[in-house]
């Protein structure tokens, strides 16, 4: 039986939350509708945070009250505290994310809080949103490395899988924030949320591309069986709490890769591609992914302007 790779696109979020040029509300529905039109079925569309820690993200009321509806298309908005939980639920979010950081320094960077507070408040998050009917996801942030504290051990990490594991989220994300992963971490450390959640609890994986180990990591997810994977449109992104943080695992990377190997995930390459062309126009910035100037294959590479010869041909 062919496996299914539900991508979430989650540029319009994680992937412009770091860029220094503030799209406009107009624009990000734009890069939404863009995303929907490739295929996207599950977006990460904004944050409901302080608008005075994380700018990017301050329309994101107006953004939600403005975006189109389309049958079987999930909006999520990620939240830190009851009020941001409020104002998703007000804003008529489907999904909500709900991010426990794994280390205690990092933590407190990103949410004024210990890992062990931050998994009490997802807990009432959940119980509060399961209440509203709207589906949940807990990531752990930092699964694999801390850029204050280093090597995550697995034991910490085992601490924090049990506690969220106990909040009863409907889905579980481990996340690379710094991109710091190798295959062999990615093995290990979702069969360590299996053995947790004792397979119960549906698995996603959060990947950035910062030292180019993305596209191999999601081939180690999908090779223990984990097919939910985030990704982002160009490869924008990065967390401003994290020193040197870059982007998330490029969306149109990921799906020439699965699409090579005969995966299907629903997405279109060439119209993600073109959306990666007028999105660098946007930000004004030249973008990581690779396959804008790289081109698909067989398709319209650069160097795909003529047809080889034999090897019995002359040169």
């Amino acid at each position: 039986m062919t496996v299914m790779v539900d991508i979430v696109e989650v540029s319009p979020r994680d992937g412009l939350q770091n860029e220094a040029t503030l799209l406009g509300t107009s624009d990000k529905i734009e890069l939404v509708e863009r995303a929907v039109r490739a295929g996207a079925r599950r977006v990460e569309v904004t944050s409901f945070v302080n608008p005075a820690r994380v700018p990017q993200m301050a329309d994101a009321d107006e953004l939600m009250a403005a975006l189109p509806r389309h049958d079987g298309i999930r909006y999520a908005g990620l939240v830190m505290n009851r009020r941001g939980l409020d104002r998703a639920l007000t804003a008529g979010v489907d999904e909500i994310n709900i991010v426990v950081v794994a280390t205690d320094t990092f933590c407190g960077r990103n949410q004024g809080m210990t890992t062990a507070q931050a998994c009490d408040t997802a807990a009432a998050l959940v119980r509060a949103a399961r209440e509203a009917g709207v589906f949940t996801t807990v990531t752990i942030g930092a699964s694999f490395g801390c850029p204050f504290e280093g090597e995550v051990p697995l034991g910490r990490l085992r601490e924090v899988l049990t506690r969220v594991r106990d909040a009863g989220p409907d889905e579980l994300a481990l996340a690379d924030t710094i991109g710091v992963a190798v295959p062999s971490d990615v093995t290990d450390r979702l069969a360590l949320a299996r053995e947790v959640t004792e397979s119960r609890t549906p698995l996603r994986l959060h990947l950035h591309d910062t030292r180019h180990t993305g596209v191999a990591n999601a081939v180690a997810a999908l090779q223990a069986g984990v097919t939910t994977l985030d990704a982002s449109i160009g490869g924008t992104g990065g967390c401003p709490f994290a020193p040197a943080a870059t982007g998330n695992v490029a969306t149109e990377d990921l799906v020439y890769l699965f699409d090579r190997m005969g995966l299907p995930t629903g997405l279109d390459l060439e119209e993600l591609t073109a959306t990666v062309s007028w999105l660098e126009r946007r930000l004004g910035s030249q973008l990581p992914g690779a396959l804008l100037r790289a081109g698909g294959f067989p398709g319209n590479g650069p160097e795909q302007t003529e047809p080889s010869r034999t090897l019995t041909g002359r040169p």
